[in-house]
């Protein structure tokens, strides 16, 4: 069996998180065109997913059985039950689409045509479209040969009389719908799908159906695996060919003889094919445009701005009397970028570090950190090339900053560095102090807007000391760094975290109260699951809160009984981390960037910080208790992992909102 009572599949497990957001697309508590962006998520994660979980579960297929035994459990009955599963999930994704989301568009005045309903008038402005955006740049193959088609880009294909196949491709740079002539108060809008159609269908008089295909695009298995066995996996793996195909998505609609045509010119069997609605790529959602004056999305939540910072006139000041938290996206994201942008000009600040996981295109970060090199600032910067589908920008920005002074040093081989820290020695009173900041999420003031996480600032010694010896490592100073307060994957976090375990174990044992909650996005790692299960069995209480995978199975009666599980999804990403462990009545909480996934423990750099300042954590612990009530949008995640709300209707708790309200 691929779930067992002890161990829930993480790629099923995946597959639920993304069940999760389907439901947010029909939770009529949504407005309608928040529904619409969740049907975009679920398509844009689902794109993601293929690309790169089932990408390596294909490689893993090739290994010989010893090896691909360490690594997958029976991979080819996996990818079935996920062919399986995607495949109810993309019906309940048409069902949604078609029969909801259509018709409350309607009520709207919103009408989405298909080519065969235009009329004259949006037939005569289809053509001119087609001649004048689309036709200058179009992509069009005609013959029997293997075109090459690339990977999630769309296609329209036709099948002549003589077998001959007409290609088309949907630029990626046409905008995927288009608003039609309309008059009052209906409102017309087609998938560029359409307009091609139309087109097509009077040159060829043959009906077109959509395909688009997945590839391997890389080797993302370096993402979960580290040293030795990364090696053995990569020897074991010479001749693997990029750009094999994991997925042929095709209209549902398409002949038979047309499905048996394209499996033979593009080598794909039935098992690489899903079929589904007439459109594909509904991640392109995230554009639909909303031609009326109704306010058909979320009302804003503007973000807080921090007034603890307001009596201080610099960073540093407010910095240096206490410890400072962060949460976003609740809170702005203005403090750091403040910090930095002070940084960068005081002449008082000799040198900066930071670690850049994610950054964005125009990013004010590296500004900042630009600034500081011109400036003459000691600036080291760490920056993770292996951070997914990011490399490119990452790496721009890396030459920027090293054609202008700053140090730079890219990922290690064999190990990513994942942790989110800054360190920023500054003089004062003829002595350094040291500034550091540590997050569970990235250097990025565009993901602060949407996904919540926490930031903490200090310049307590305890913790910038360990700082430092985390930079140490990351400039190749040394190899080990010394952490009494800090956890520093891969070197302390599985062993501390054990410990912290196994304190709850023994104070439940001797009737102690003892308790475990933590807030994760992932919990996957056999071990730490093991001893959960060890730690329920014992009597400790376990609360979680974890927003994506979750392998462990609660609720079984002699090994999780005392575990209850909980996920919220809602308009914004959860992505925070917090752990908590009871002590026997001195709790100790901690913040950062790891889930507790073996890449997470063992195979990557992270830097999880104890909350050693008592008025933060009450802070974090209200927010927290704040979350495991929610009764809005919680599911409780039991043994089967059916998604089931915790309270549905339209009263209750929504941890989000109530979270804001409380930091206003």
């Amino acid at each position: 069996m691929l779930n067992t009572n002890q161990y829930y599949n993480r790629d099923l497990s995946w597959l639920r998180f993304n069940h999760r957001v389907l439901q947010e697309a029909t939770d009529k508590r949504n407005p309608l065109y928040e529904r619409i962006k969740f049907l975009a998520i679920f398509s844009s994660n689902l794109d993601e997913f293929f690309k790169v979980r089932v990408s390596d579960i294909r490689k893993i297929k090739q290994l010989d059985k010893p090896l691909r035994k360490r690594l997958i459990t029976k991979p080819n009955k996996l990818l079935r039950e996920i062919k399986k599963q995607v495949q109810l999930a993309q019906k309940e994704f048409g069902r949604i689409f078609f029969a909801e989301i259509i018709p409350e568009l309607q009520q709207e005045g919103i009408h989405l045509l298909s080519y065969k309903e235009f009329n004259e008038a949006q037939q005569a402005f289809s053509k001119k479209y087609y001649e004048e955006k689309i036709q200058p740049s179009q992509s069009l193959s005609v013959g029997k040969n293997k075109p090459f088609l690339e990977n999630e880009a769309l296609y329209l294909v036709s099948q002549l009389e003589d077998e001959t196949l007409i290609w088309v491709k949907i630029n990626e740079d046409t905008p995927r719908f288009i608003v039609l002539p309309s008059s009052g108060d209906f409102h017309t809008i087609a998938f560029v799908d359409d307009i091609l159609k139309h087109h097509l269908q009077t040159v060829y008089d043959q009906d077109f159906y959509s395909i688009k295909i997945s590839r391997d695009a890389e080797l993302y298995i370096e993402n979960e695996y580290s040293g030795n066995l990364l090696e053995k996996i990569k020897d074991a793996l010479p001749n693997r060919t990029s750009g094999q195909v994991t997925r042929a998505l095709i209209d549902e609609a398409m002949p038979k003889s047309l499905h048996l045509k394209l499996n033979q010119v593009l080598d794909i069997n039935d098992t690489d094919v899903m079929k589904g609605g007439t459109y594909h790529n509904f991640k392109d959602l995230f554009g639909f445009p909303n031609p009326t004056t109704k306010k058909l999305s979320f009302p804003k939540l503007p973000p807080l701005v921090a007034k603890e910072f307001a009596e201080y006139a610099t960073m540093f000041e407010a910095i240096k009397t206490k410890d400072r938290l962060l949460s976003f996206p609740y809170q702005s994201y203005d403090p750091v970028l403040q910090l930095l942008d002070e940084a960068s000009n005081d002449v008082l600040v000799t040198t900066i570090k930071i670690t850049l996981y994610r950054i964005s295109k125009d990013s004010l970060v590296a500004k900042a950190l630009l600034n500081a090199a011109k400036n003459g600032k000691d600036v080291f910067v760490f920056i993770e090339t292996k951070a997914r589908f990011d490399e490119e920008n990452n790496i721009k920005w890396g030459k920027i900053l090293e054609e202008n002074g700053a140090k730079v040093v890219y990922s290690y081989p064999g190990i990513k560095v994942h942790s989110k820290i800054l360190y920023i020695s500054r003089k004062e009173e003829n002595a350094s102090l040291i500034y550091g900041y540590i997050s569970t999420g990235n250097f990025n003031e565009k993901t602060s807007e949407k996904y919540t996480d926490f930031g903490l600032m200090t310049v307590n010694p305890k913790i910038t000391g360990e700082l430092c010896q985390v930079f140490q490592v990351l400039e190749g100073q040394i190899i080990l760094p010394k952490s009494k307060q800090l956890l520093v994957s891969p070197f302390t976090t599985r062993s501390k975290f054990s410990a912290l375990i196994d304190t709850e174990i023994e104070n439940a044992i001797t009737g102690k109260e003892a308790y475990i909650t933590l807030k994760l996005n992932s919990l996957q790692d056999p071990e730490m699951i093991k001893l959960l299960y060890k730690a329920s069995n014992a009597g400790v209480k376990i609360r979680l809160l974890i927003r994506g995978i979750c392998c462990l199975v609660p609720g079984i009666k002699g090994q999780s009984e005392h575990i209850v599980i909980t996920s919220i999804v809602d308009r914004f990403l959860e992505h925070g981390r917090l752990y908590v462990f009871g002590n026997n009545g001195k709790e100790k909480m901690f913040l950062g960037s790891a889930d507790w996934m073996t890449r997470n423990l063992d195979h990557r750099i992270e830097v999880i910080t104890p909350i050693l300042d008592n008025e933060i954590h009450l802070q974090l612990k209200k927010l927290l208790e704040i979350q495991l009530a929610d009764t809005v949008k919680s599911r409780l995640i039991d043994a089967h992992q059916n998604n089931n709300y915790i309270k549905k209707g339209a009263a209750g708790v929504s941890s989000q909102h109530k979270i804001y309200d409380t930091l206003i």
